[in-house]
């Protein structure tokens, strides 16, 4: 119980330390952001209502203080182009771009934990050679390139999967409850719509999980080779266990948390990273969102994109160390 109350409170911290960093981002853009939302055309006296109205003639702390108060009120401001409360653009444009995550994250670990588990166990054959071929390959391969690439090869020229968008033209009016269209196509009973939707992510997914598939293949990969490099192991083969058993039973369990620890970094550089596959894609998110917010100096949404994109790297890594916590008793004796 107490390290959770630990992990609580470092969460807490954290968010806080966030927090304070948005607020100062927004305050060190250059530029009036009351003249910003005024419009070109406003005058002075418009100019000083709306710097009234956002608390800019207010001293820094009391801004902050106002800040940390509309944040808990779930007031993540207006945007000034759009003239809507930015947290429902959110809620609209952050599902796509978590589905899209969570089907890439799925594939880095398909791929990364067995491959890097049995190149650590085939050590210096021919196989691990390969495997480090595709690590470095994959980790020296520019997301927007690969995106590129298999846009034009799998998607233009072999046309064996969608090319752009998240559903087909024919279920352009489907509308879920939850913006998760897989999810929505499992809980409506509509599988084409599932099987349409997962069609469209394949490869979007597949573009911006290669890159990490590959950074996490080779943590996992020298996790692994130190764990058979241990005693308990060589104890473990007098014993004449087998070697899967050896593999999933000790090896495994014991040198995956370094990899999951970078995996729920992972996550969270993930959906940061969605602006580059999205805007390849035609797919809405929160990515192409931040990106219209850049273009058009729309701070408050820029500063609400990072703060979003902040907390999910923060849930995701504090269920990595629950996790970790949970799967490892020796680390609940050490506590």
């Amino acid at each position: 119980m107490h390290y959770f109350f630990q992990r609580f409170v470092f969460s807490l911290l954290s968010l806080f330390i966030l927090t304070l960093i948005t607020f100062l981002l927004s305050q060190v853009v250059p530029g009036d952001p009351a003249i910003v939302a005024a419009g070109p055309n406003a005058g002075a006296e418009k100019i000083e209502l709306l710097r009234s109205e956002m608390g800019l003639d207010k001293p820094l702390t009391q801004q902050f203080l106002i800040y940390v108060g509309k944040l808990a009120q779930g007031d993540l401001g207006k945007s000034w182009f759009t003239h809507q409360p930015i947290l429902e653009d959110l809620i609209r444009e952050l599902p796509p771009s978590l589905e899209l995550v969570i089907i890439a994250m799925v594939i880095n670990l398909v791929i990364s934990l067995p491959l890097g588990l049995c190149s650590a166990r085939y050590n210096d054959t021919r196989f691990d050679s390969l495997v480090r071929l595709f690590a470095m390959i994959g980790a020296g391969l520019p997301i927007f390139w690969t995106a590129l690439i298999l846009q034009n090869v799998i998607g233009g020229e072999l046309q064996l999967l969608p090319i752009a968008g998240r559903l087909s033209f024919e279920y352009r009016a489907f509308e879920g409850y939850t913006g998760f269209f897989l999810l929505d196509g499992l809980i409506l009973g509509r599988l084409d719509v599932f099987f349409d939707a997962l069609k469209h992510l394949i490869l979007p997914a597949f573009s911006l999980s290669l890159l990490f598939t590959a950074v996490g293949l080779r943590i996992t990969r020298t996790a692994m080779i130190s764990e058979f490099q241990k005693d308990y192991v060589l104890l473990a083969r007098t014993k004449a266990a087998s070697e899967p058993r050896i593999m999933f039973k000790h090896v495994f369990p014991n040198g995956a948390p370094p990899s999951l620890t970078v995996f729920g970094m992972q996550f969270g550089w993930m959906l940061g990273a969605t602006v580059l596959v999205e805007e390849i894609y035609g797919r809405p998110g929160i990515g192409r969102y931040a990106v219209k917010a850049v273009t058009q100096s729309d701070i408050h949404a820029v500063v609400a994109v990072v703060l979003v994109v902040g907390i999910v790297f923060l849930l995701a890594n504090l269920v990595v160390d629950l996790l970790l916590y949970i799967l490892n008793p020796r680390g609940r004796m050490d506590k």
